[in-house]
């Protein structure tokens, strides 16, 4: 790239970027790596200043003289709103720019009851967790919802499943009470994208699988979340099995693994059974008892799961698979007939290198991938001068 068209580039936007990732640290570094003049460099660092998007440390090392001027992103300077919600189960929190956690909290909330319900729990929630700061702060919203969802209107698209909340837009519900931008995705889409960033951010492909009430996947290709042409990518839930027994899902089909391998279908089998379980911890119990009948049945969902991952595998040739979820964390011999099927199933090249990991964020990776998602909307070189333009008309006079 010439020295002309680097310094084009390089808005205050750009040089937010530069500085987020370490790439340029002091004024003569931006100079240096974009080509712009001391005087346009000024500016846009005062830009930057100003907004709190950035901040200056004195405390280089200095090679002789006065010490150079540092530049750091400030993690402090704005807040986001995050929420990941699970059927029974919901994490909310407040996190910094750099998507660490300050206040959050976690709660039983049937998403069954509706939008109408469970979006001003939301609400109020967050309102309580922001306390004293102030709401100007407040960046962007993230979340992430048990349902199919339309990324782009944030529209969730569930037919027969989360029945309530089908053809509801979540955006600009949340935006009359906080008007920033508003993130919605599926939940293991921002599961995968939690753990992806946190702990493999160097792995270009990767599959995360939850396991629990239902069965979703997340998909990580080429380094960024596979949506889809419309927000259905990894609905592998709704993938039938071959010896599913005629079980009638929640979707309208029969035998998807969601219907015959997921905690749901556990819990009605062991009932069915005559064992008195109510909840995943029951089964839990009952596996640790060493139960001969629950053992056979916990392996049985495995192998189903195994198949439905065995074709993705074949499909996408991931670099690792994540599984995660209550279930899949409770269970080692589920974890271990999925890996079992997986690497029978699957072709040799596409297991060559092919690791099966158990969930190490757990829950957190849903509140973590829900911050970056709005994060990287947000800190983007073209959103951040597109604000920056938007404060600049504001202060015009009239």
């Amino acid at each position: 790239m010439s020295r002309r068209t680097a310094a084009n580039l390089a808005t205050s936007g750009e040089v937010l970027r530069l500085i987020r990732t370490g790439e340029a640290v002091t004024r003569a570094d931006l100079g240096r790596v974009t080509g712009l003049s001391r005087p346009a460099v000024q500016l846009r660092v005062a830009e930057l200043l100003e907004r709190g998007l950035v901040v200056e440390r004195t405390d280089a090392p200095s090679t002789g003289g006065r010490p150079p001027v540092r530049l750091e992103f400030n993690a402090g300077g704005g807040l986001v709103l995050v929420a990941a919600l699970g059927a029974t189960r919901t994490r909310v929190a407040v996190c910094d720019l750099a998507g660490r956690e300050l206040d959050g909290r976690e709660f039983q909330v049937d998403v069954e009851e509706g939008p109408g319900v469970v979006l001003p729990l939301l609400m109020d929630t967050w309102d309580d967790l922001l306390g004293d700061r102030p709401r100007e702060m407040i960046r962007g919203v993230g979340m992430g919802v048990p349902a199919t969802v339309e990324f782009a209107q944030g529209r969730t698209e569930s037919a027969r499943v989360m029945a309530s909340w089908t053809g509801v837009v979540i955006p600009p519900v949340i935006q009359a009470r906080f008007p920033v931008p508003v993130l919605v995705d599926n939940d293991v889409n921002v599961l995968a994208i939690g753990e992806h960033r946190g702990l493999y951010p160097d792995v270009g492909d990767l599959m995360f699988v939850k396991v629990s009430t239902r069965i979703g996947a997340g998909v990580i290709a080429g380094g960024g979340i596979l949506r889809g042409a419309l927000g259905a990518a990894g609905e592998i839930g709704h993938i039938p099995v071959l010896d599913g027994g005629g079980v009638l899902c929640r979707c309208g089909n029969t035998d998807c693994v969601d219907s015959v391998a997921s905690g749901t279908a556990l819990l009605r089998e062991l009932r069915a059974a005559g064992k008195d379980v109510r909840t995943i911890t029951d089964v839990i119990a009952l596996v640790r008892a060493g139960d001969a009948e629950t053992m056979a049945m916990v392996r049985t969902a495995g192998r189903r799961i195994g198949e439905v991952l065995a074709g993705a595998v074949n499909i996408l040739n991931p670099s690792i698979v994540v599984l995660g979820g209550d279930v899949a964390e409770a269970f080692g011999p589920l974890v271990s007939s999925i890996r079992e099927v997986v690497y029978r199933r699957s072709t040799a090249l596409a297991t060559r290198r092919l690791r099966i990991e158990p969930s190490r964020m757990g829950a957190q990776a849903g509140i973590s991938g829900c911050a970056v998602m709005v994060l990287d909307h947000v800190l983007a070189p073209e959103a951040v001068d597109e604000t920056m333009t938007v404060t600049a008309l504001r202060r015009q006079p009239v």
